[in-house]
């Protein structure tokens, strides 16, 4: 059985205490939210945080507000269940409540996040496994060690982004608040990521993410597919998030965003330039649909055959495309 090292728990009630305690521990502090993906990591020894700071506590970080006419908010400790069923995210942001509804299953969509699926840790075949499995092959640079099994030569480690959540909230342009000693600010959702296994985040080690925002429900349409081994459970080997905007019949804009496959969210930029100022008949949506081949960089760290799931990436662009123009 998989267990624990010990820490120290802190459960601040405000986010000014929250940050108070990361910065005053550094590197020694972790944020916890609903703990689906920090406490496995722990368990194998990942990650080994003397002290642990709980989010549960600071009811800002579970509010949703604003209004699709405007915009909505939603707080970072939002399940992702809760998410899936609000009707207002359904009817709105339909997409959105698809991607939060094929997050692993329902007892860990009631526990995990939207902040925590946002920050989720990149994986790799090589690096999580069990301490001991590890160290049998000699660790990997993501964690105790300084070599990439993926790519041996490689001076970089090549561990995938997996979040369900990440393509689509980028491709629709969210953006995300995050606090910090240094106060607060906003960015956008897609400078918050980094092509980086070890370091894929832009956020300041003593940030916050707090708040999630989302655009404006003004008529554009966005889809999310997902492909993994299982129908449930499984994280996605593929994902790919698409948003358009529609003038009658003709693409006036496009945003395609292919996660599973990198250690960041990946632009299908050419697909996106064919796309815009056309009429998206099937053919042109699938030679559109091919140019997202080329820049997937499918490896062997994750589930299924690299180049069957590089092989997959057009498809399952496509079919996003096709669902999003409804």
């Amino acid at each position: 059985m998989l267990r624990l090292p010990k820490f120290s728990y802190h459960q601040p009630k405000t986010i000014a205490d929250a940050v108070a305690i990361k910065a005053a521990h550094g590197k020694d502090a972790s944020f916890v939210a609903g703990g689906t993906d920090l406490y496995p990591n722990m368990k194998r020894r990942q990650q080994r945080p003397p002290h642990v700071i709980a989010l549960s506590r600071l009811d800002e970080l579970h509010r949703v507000t604003g209004d699709p006419a405007h915009g909505m908010t939603v707080g970072a400790m939002v399940t992702l269940r809760e998410i899936e069923d609000s009707p207002v995210v359904r009817a709105h942001y339909g997409a959105v409540a698809t991607a939060a509804s094929l997050v692993s299953t329902p007892l860990l969509r009631n526990m995990g996040t939207l902040g925590g699926n946002l920050l989720l840790d990149t994986r790799c075949n090589y690096y999580d496994q069990t301490h001991e499995w590890r160290q049998a092959i000699n660790f990997c640079m993501k964690c105790d060690g300084a070599i990439c099994w993926v790519a041996p030569s490689s001076s970089r480690c090549w561990a995938v982004q997996s979040s369900d959540t990440v393509p689509l909230l980028v491709a629709l342009g969210a953006e995300a608040t995050l606090v910090g000693q240094g106060g607060e600010r906003r960015v956008k959702l897609s400078d918050l990521y980094r092509d980086d296994g070890i370091d894929y985040l832009t956020k300041q080690p003593d940030e916050l993410l707090t708040q999630v925002h989302l655009p404006p429900s003004d008529g554009w349409r966005a889809s999310y597919k997902k492909l993994r081994r299982r129908g449930t459970f499984d994280f996605p080997v593929l994902g790919v998030g698409v948003c358009l905007r529609l003038d009658g019949d003709v693409v006036r804009h496009a945003s395609i965003r292919i996660g599973g496959a990198g250690s960041h969210p990946m632009a299908a930029v050419e697909a996106e330039k064919m796309l815009v100022g056309q009429r998206p008949t099937k053919e042109l949506i699938e030679a559109a649909a091919q140019t997202a081949y080329k820049p997937t960089r499918a490896m062997d760290n994750t589930d299924h055959e690299a180049l069957w799931r590089k092989r997959m990436a057009p498809i399952f662009v496509a079919r996003a495309i096709t669902e999003a123009i409804g």
